[in-house]
């Protein structure tokens, strides 16, 4: 009788598996090249280079809180940022320039705030004036305390303005835009040195030329001057009516 030869249990089983395995891997391996991924030998999936900064870039800007709105300021609030500008300043300040001061309000809003400050100055009894001046506003003590005032911050003798030097500004003021021999002209004297004085000063300044043979500068009178005389503009200027004495 012939005994049939036996192959050992998972002989050829073994090898047939090897050769599926070794085909899985190659397939896994061509996989993770195409897919630009590795596994480790603890089976932790290595993410491509540039990931993980997209995966954060992306969670910023999922976390990011978004910016708080500017906050609206009351009344009251700007009531007071404008008195307190006002105040500290040594100059006149356009609404204008208040509200870019402050911040978060418009021209409208400051004015309604100087007007509000205004009232609420002649109601407290305390002696200030906020007044237009200039083409701005500016706080002032009353004209009550004027003597007390005195007392303490003498005039320089460098802002006084000598009689001449007042009446060639005058004619400036009056005339203007004017040349220097219309100056002169009204004055019967020469007036270069004191029209000198004056420019140097800020109380007049250069307003162009006259059109007019020789072209001769013109002049005009300042800001600096409607603020030495308290006027808001030139329209104050006395008239003549007012000027005539008894």
């Amino acid at each position: 009788m012939v005994e049939k030869s036996q192959t050992p249990a998972g002989g050829n089983g073994s090898a047939g598996s090897n050769g599926h395995a070794a085909e899985n891997d190659a397939n896994d391996e061509a996989l993770r090249a195409e897919l630009g991924a590795s596994e480790d030998a603890e089976g932790v999936v290595d993410v491509p280079s540039g990931a993980d900064d997209l995966a954060g870039e992306l969670a910023d800007v999922e976390l990011s809180p978004a910016a708080p709105a500017p906050a609206v300021l009351d009344d009251a609030t700007v009531e007071r940022a404008v008195a307190v500008l006002l105040f500290a300043a040594n100059e006149p300040l356009t609404a204008g320039r208040l509200a870019s001061l402050i911040g978060g309000v418009d021209a409208t809003r400051v004015e309604a705030a100087l007007v509000a400050c205004g009232e609420r100055l002649r109601a407290s009894g305390l002696p200030f004036d906020l007044r237009a001046i200039a083409g701005g506003w500016q706080l002032f003590t009353s004209t009550d305390q004027d003597a007390v005032v005195t007392r303490l911050a003498r005039v320089k003798k460098d802002e006084k303005v000598s009689p001449a030097s007042l009446e060639t500004l005058s004619i400036i003021a009056y005339r203007q835009p004017v040349t220097k021999a219309e100056i002169e002209a009204i004055r019967g004297v020469q007036v270069g040195p004191i029209l000198r004085a004056l420019v140097d000063r800020a109380f007049v300044r250069v307003a162009g030329r006259a059109e007019v043979p020789g072209h001769p500068l013109l002049y005009g009178t300042t800001k600096k001057f409607l603020d030495t005389f308290g006027l808001a503009s030139l329209e104050e200027l006395p008239r003549d009516a007012e000027l005539v004495r008894d």
